[in-house]
């Protein structure tokens, strides 16, 4: 969560964590068969980017541990409540997905 969003502050990462979660959860789209945590994490292609990247593979911080418990526990922040996929923009926020 710390290396896809650090830059998005604590909810932007505990978003990042609802969307992992909600991808192990999910049996449809590109996730069929995603059971695990690692599996998700490092899904190819589809898994998270940062793990192309040393920054990715630094020990978690006590703060990164809690807050990946929160949302293991289930704790839901809208809008990745629900959602398969995050993204932040750059200022202002784009109407429409492109690509």
């Amino acid at each position: 969560m710390r290396a896809e969003a650090e830059g998005e502050g604590q909810l932007g990462m505990l978003m990042v964590g609802n969307v992992g979660i909600n991808r192990v959860l999910a049996n449809c789209l590109d996730f069929y068969d995603i059971r695990t945590i690692t599996q998700m994490v490092f899904q190819r292609p589809g898994g998270f980017e940062s793990t192309l990247y040393p920054y990715f593979y630094q020990a978690a911080r006590q703060v990164d541990i809690r807050l990946a418990r929160r949302v293991i526990n289930g704790e839901k922040f809208y809008p990745a409540d629900r959602a398969l996929w995050f993204y932040a923009t750059d200022g202002d926020c784009v109407a429409q997905w492109f690509g």
